[in-house]
Parts: structure tokens; sequence; C-alpha cells
């Protein structure tokens, strides 16, 4: 079965943090690596950050140097540390694999975790 459990948002202020979690299914963790994506109003799911089996990141440019994804392959779970964090920001966040040229597995979103940045 595959599963995707985000955990972890909440409100915040500009400029604060919060750091996101997600345990994944096994077989999906080990296979593809992992992608946190999000979704504000009215706009479409974007990835924010990927992170590879051997732990190699990479990031959309809105988030590079404010944001942060780690893996820990012994629990099967994906992190996204968030600083500086923007109004812009305010999504709601999933985790799903990042399969090189096919994107997320499209069947399996979970329920995804809101952040919003607001004073």
């Amino acid at each position: 079965q595959v599963r995707f459990v985000e955990s972890g948002g909440g409100l915040v202020q500009p400029g604060g943090s919060l750091r996101l979690s997600c345990a994944a299914s096994q077989s999906i963790f080990k296979m593809y690596p992992m992608g946190w994506y999000r979704q504000a109003p009215g706009k479409q799911r974007e990835l924010v950050a990927a992170v590879t089996n051997e732990g190699t990141t990479n990031y959309a440019d809105s988030v590079k140097g404010r944001f942060t994804i780690s893996r820990d392959n012994a629990k099967n779970s994906v992190y996204l540390q968030m600083n500086s964090l923007k109004p812009e920001d305010t999504a709601v966040y999933y985790c799903n694999a990042d399969r090189a040229g096919l994107g997320p597995l499209d069947k399996y979103w979970g329920q995804g975790t809101q952040v919003t940045v607001s004073s």
C-alpha cells in the first residue's frame, strides 16, 4: 500500500520557521527520490524541493537558501525545514515521489499539511 502522511504545518509569522515531516511507504521511499510539493489557493501544485536516495538535493528558486530537505532512510521519512518564511509560502504542503521525468505518483497524494504565514 502506498501512503504519504504529512505533519508539522501551522500558523507562523513572517520570518518564522517550521519543520514538516512525512512518513512514506517503505517500498516507495526506497525506490524513488522524494519531493515536497505545495499548492496555494487558485494555483497549480508545484515541486519545491527534492532529495535523491543518496542525499542530493534540489530546490525551486523561490525557496532556495531558505528551505532544506532531508531524508532518514531508516525511518522512511522525509523532512522540510523552512526558515525565513514569507506570506507567499502559504500553501498546503505534500510529500510524494519525484520520479525523474515522470513527476509524482498522482494516484497517491496524502492529506497534506497546511502552512499559513501571516502576521
